[in-house]
């Protein structure tokens, strides 16, 4: 059942950042500019990085009162956070996005400008949308083991030293992947069946259009497609540094799936196990550009309950869509 909305209850915004910084002064001066244009009200709650989990419990859980929906304003750390506290709790969840890539947004029709994004919200209804599980946490875009996380921790280093741009970020990317030679050894239960596999990394994918750039959107081998039923696995198997090279550019060029040295499927439920140390208890994960420790076995699922996204009325949708269609010159 769809939470309720009542859209004369004030909604929950999570900005991350201190009061009164430069950065959080800039977002809340955006919402507030829209709020007001609208008619509307919002509570504007800023808060530090190490406060924002907390933060995001206690506002899921007053809109779940209200009878509004709690709005994550910024990257994807931040969605990912505030997506927890709004699953747990059932309420809707708003999205205005600050991030690099946008997936989850733009996946799901929200504006990447963020005052386009705060003008849906004030118009949107909740509906329904998977989101995955790793363990005990949400994940929207994608979570993955082996080299992804050791790629997000050198780009953070990479960023903390020369600053934050795509340039950075790509040269921290080839950096680790001309390094990575480190072998993941698993032990995969999935559907009935068992393997053992040696990769460089398990990348597991809840977002067609993250997969579609990448070129590797994978045979339809389950109900659903990823994002829609099912999620998505890549293995990439060990190779040498000149076929690594070769790999980047079929990334870049968005022709991973064509890659002899690239495996992908679809699942709902699959169960990982490193063997390479059987004593260990614990493995690097990442999820939505989060690194984490976790307790081994590594659980993906497709969860059963949905996120409640506010998104576009379907009605307004299939207007612009039919508008847009019949606007659109012919080839």
């Amino acid at each position: 059942m769809l939470p309720p909305l009542d859209p004369t209850q004030p909604l929950q915004f999570l900005i991350n950042g201190a009061a009164g910084s430069q950065d959080a002064q800039a977002k809340s001066a955006l919402v507030q500019a829209e709020l007001q244009a609208a008619g509307r009200t919002g509570d504007l709650l800023f808060c530090k990085p190490e406060e924002l989990a907390a933060a995001a419990r206690r506002a899921a859980a007053q809109a779940l009162a209200l009878r509004s929906a709690v709005v994550a304003v910024g990257g994807d750390g931040t969605l990912n956070t505030v997506a927890q506290a709004a699953h747990a709790s059932g309420c809707a969840m708003g999205v205005v996005p600050l991030g690099t890539f946008n997936y989850f947004a733009r996946t799901h029709g929200i504006p990447t400008d963020p005052a386009q994004a705060v003008r849906l919200l004030l118009r949107a209804v909740p509906a329904p949308v998977q989101v995955a599980g790793i363990n005990d946490r949400v994940f929207l875009v994608n979570a993955s083991l082996g080299l992804y996380p050791d790629l997000l921790q050198d780009r953070e280093a990479y960023k903390a030293r020369f600053g934050r741009s795509r340039w950075v970020a790509m040269v921290a990317a080839c950096a680790t992947l001309l390094r990575a030679q480190r072998k993941l050894r698993l032990h995969i239960e999935m559907g009935g069946s068992a393997r053992d596999v040696q990769t460089l990394t398990l990348f597991v994918g809840n977002n067609r259009l993250q997969l579609e750039q990448f070129g590797a959107d994978p045979r339809d081998t389950v109900a659903g497609t990823p994002g829609h039923g099912s999620v998505a696995a890549l293995m990439l198997k060990p190779i040498g540094t000149l076929p690594m090279l070769g790999l980047m550019l079929q990334g870049a060029l968005g022709r991973l799936g064509e890659a002899a040295g690239v495996e992908s499927f679809e699942f709902q439920h699959m169960v990982v196990r490193p063997t390479k140390a059987p004593g260990q208890h614990h493995v690097s994960v990442a999820y939505d550009g989060e690194v984490a420790r976790m307790r081994v076995p590594i659980d993906f699922r497709v969860l059963e309950r949905p996120l409640y996204l506010l998104q576009e009325p379907k009605a307004l949708q299939s207007a612009e869509s039919a508008q847009h269609f019949s606007t659109t010159p012919s080839p």
